[in-house]
């Protein structure tokens, strides 16, 4: 015998719907013992109004955001817009330097604000050299001023032996030919 069965008899545990039945008719018992409130003729749907708070025609915060918003704040959160805006001066190339440059010369890469450009034949890597004060005006008028700050322009490249930035030094393929 446990000390719940003092006449033999155990009830068992409350039920999820005796609980919530218990839990009505003490809010009953409850809105009973308070007062009511008077209610203005005229005003009975400003308390709904204000609880369910319907969205208009017009746009706000609940509404679906644009894809470009939400892309942008998460971007600014997470510090990714100076990669981004790198990322620009690829995308928009032929606009921020001109049509007639972009057929003779392509970004490479940017790294600390350095634009790394190749061009087709050397003649055009010396017309870039002269005109570099203007290509990185128009970058920086199209992007933002900090994203590019100098220009390393390069000629055609050529086929190299060398592979990669380190490499083993060595005879190499001199015997190749037969």
């Amino acid at each position: 015998m446990t000390q719940g069965d003092a006449g033999g008899e155990s009830t068992p545990p409350p039920r999820g719907s005796d609980l919530a039945r218990a839990a009505l008719a003490a809010a009953r018992q409850a809105a009973k013992s308070n007062p009511k409130r008077v209610v203005p003729r005229g005003t009975a749907g400003a308390g709904s109004r204000k609880r369910r708070r319907w969205s208009s025609s017009g746009a706000d915060e609940r509404d679906p955001q644009p894809l470009g918003r939400l892309a942008s704040r998460i971007a600014r959160e997470r510090g990714w817009q100076e990669n981004l805006a790198g990322g620009q001066v690829f995308g928009k190339w032929a606009t921020l330097v001109g049509a007639n440059i972009a057929e003779h010369a392509k970004p490479l890469a940017i790294k600390d604000g350095e634009l790394t450009v190749q061009a087709d034949s050397t003649a055009w890597a010396t017309q870039l050299r002269v005109l570099q004060r203007q290509i990185l005006a128009g970058i920086a008028a199209g992007v933002g001023r900090d994203v590019v700050t100098r220009l390393k322009i390069q000629g055609p490249s050529t086929p190299s032996w060398r592979y990669g930035p380190r490499h083993v030094s060595g005879r190499g393929p001199r015997d190749t030919y037969g």
